[in-house]
């Protein structure tokens, strides 16, 4: 089977795969026609998506389907007014329509603005309106949030769901069936915006990162990487994360189809383990992207050892720290290095491991991607020496960057020092390249002169055979400043006892050290967590 030519050298050693690769970026570039277009061309019954309907039924969905769906909807797109430049926003679950539509929108040159269908009324219309999105195509469920904005939402003319037609929303498929098939996209430059995801920061409301068509070109050396030489023959990619999430839209979704290589799709209403593992067999899933805390959930479950025949060839995990105790089992239970990579929103998959190679370290977060410059550096945009703590950056130009921040040109120059794009994320770099990651700059935790980050407190906690999950944070303290306090949901049948806290304080103080121990632990039933599976650990600090 072929497919999309890759972009990292032939070599299989890092320094001359780092060394020798150069980026290829055209001036015109869409990603519509990229990862639709030029295969339905070439062969338009070639599997695009395999589906899984919550029924367990699964259906192939072929670039020819997505190509025809998304050329009636970018006319029916245009005929209601959405012109180039305009936000379509997409509230929905994984599904084929999902792809289709953003499809529709790179071509019309629109811009793509993915929602968490988790997301509350609150969180849905503070983005559609700082957006100032045009229209919006979701379900059912989505509508009837949809219906109680219209009157705070003037700019929202259009609505389509894919359930059918519901107050003041037109059915999806019955509208784009009366449209013309044949569609001419846009010419679009590879600078040219393409899409806007909102991503939280550690204060006031969520910023809208505008990304360029050139995004997914960014993305290719962190996925060829990460999935050791992706794509090969026998490839399947999937991932449990929200498409509405970079990491789902841009780790899997959009790469699998530039490659030609199928993506299973499958919506979850809620992450549950023994249901991961069952289609990750049935699916026949070669390749994922699983975060860190669905691994943990997924190491909390019995293993899948003689129960599912899964036959993976890759795992990446990024999104927060993936941890040592994490990684070993991803050996044992798996047989696989899970490649851990680390990046955000405005600048996403740079640093990474590929065990095929022998990049890979358990604890720390891996190496530049071949492409990408990223540094430790001090305040003043100086580089750290090895083994210096100091903050995580990556060097501009670079195609995988943002544009900006939506309305926000202040937040985009505070993002910068000099060419340096900081991550608010502290790191230390060793003499041989590997980045570990400390903590987020609010999440570090200051005690009696130490700074604590709390990847390694949580690591350990989550290795002690009573927890589930866990986080740490700091808690104001007279005279350490901070002391360490743990939130735990533990597993199934383990009743909390003062004795069982105290066993655990213990536990890390041996494997750790006595001033990185929680000398607080509060049993909790459920951890928050955001619509992308991340600990918000916010929540946690206002509890303590």
């Amino acid at each position: 089977m072929d497919f999309a030519p890759t972009v990292l050298p032939k070599a299989r050693d890092y320094d001359t795969l780092y060394r020798e690769f150069r980026w290829q970026v055209p001036a015109a570039f869409n990603i519509g026609v990229a990862v639709c277009d030029v295969w339905a061309a070439r062969d338009p019954r070639r599997t695009a998506i395999v589906h899984y309907t919550p029924d367990g039924r699964s259906e192939d969905i072929s670039y020819g389907w997505l190509r025809e769906k998304s050329n009636r909807l970018a006319n029916t797109l245009r005929a209601h007014g959405i012109k180039r430049g305009d936000r379509v926003a997409i509230l929905l679950p994984q599904s084929p329509e999902v792809a289709a539509i953003h499809i529709a929108v790179y071509k019309l040159g629109a811009v793509a603005l993915p929602l968490a269908t988790l997301f509350g009324v609150d969180a849905i219309s503070y983005r559609l309106g700082d957006a100032g999105a045009k229209a919006a195509i979701t379900n059912a469920a989505g509508v009837v949030k949809l219906a109680a904005l219209r009157d705070v939402l003037p700019e929202l003319k259009l609505v389509l769901s894919i359930d059918g037609a519901g107050e003041h929303a037109m059915s999806f498929h019955d509208t784009i069936a009366r449209a013309s098939d044949a569609f001419t996209p846009e010419a679009t430059g590879a600078d040219d915006p393409a899409m806007m995801i909102y991503t939280s920061g550690t204060t006031g409301q969520a910023k809208g990162a505008l990304e360029p068509h050139r995004v997914l070109l960014g993305h290719l050396p962190g996925v060829e990487f990460v999935h050791e030489f992706f794509p090969q023959a026998g490839d399947r990619l999937w991932t449990p994360a929200d498409w509405a999430w970079a990491g789902g839209l841009l780790n899997v979704l959009l790469p699998g189809l530039y490659y030609g290589v199928p993506v299973v799709a499958r919506k979850f209403e809620k992450f549950e383990p023994e249901d991961a593992f069952a289609l990750m067999a049935k699916a026949g899933v070669r390749n994922a992207f699983i975060p860190p805390t669905a691994l943990r959930m997924l190491r909390a479950a019995p293993s899948p050892r003689g129960r599912h025949a899964i036959d993976m060839r890759t795992i990446g995990s990024g999104g927060e720290s993936l941890g040592a105790e994490t990684y070993e089992w991803g050996k044992t239970a798996l047989g696989l290095t899970i490649n851990e990579f680390y990046g955000q929103t405005e600048c996403n998959k740079i640093l990474a491991g590929c065990a095929a190679i022998g990049v890979s370290r358990a604890g720390a977060i891996g190496k530049p991607v071949p492409g990408h410059r990223v540094a430790v550096i001090r305040e003043d945009g100086s580089l750290c020496k090895a083994g210096e703590p100091g903050q995580i950056a990556v060097q501009r130009p670079d195609p995988v960057m943002f544009l900006q921040y939506w309305n926000k040109p202040e937040a985009t120059r505070d993002k910068f020092i000099g060419d340096w794009m900081t991550t608010g994320d502290q790191g230390v770099m060793d003499d041989e390249g590997y980045i570990s990651f400390v903590g987020r700059d609010d999440d570090v935790i200051t005690s009696a002169g130490y700074r604590i980050g709390p990847g390694e407190i949580e690591d350990c906690l989550i290795s002690h055979p009573a927890v589930a999950l866990a986080a740490a944070v700091g808690k104001p303290d007279p005279m350490r400043t901070e002391i360490v306090k743990a939130f735990i949901v533990l597993k199934q049948g383990t009743p909390p006892s003062d004795k069982l806290a105290s066993e655990i304080q213990e536990f890390v103080k041996t494997r750790l050290s006595a001033h990185e121990y929680p000398r607080e632990i509060a049993f909790i039933d459920e951890m928050p967590m955001t619509t992308t599976g991340k600990v918000i650990r916010r929540l946690l600090r206002e509890q303590v």
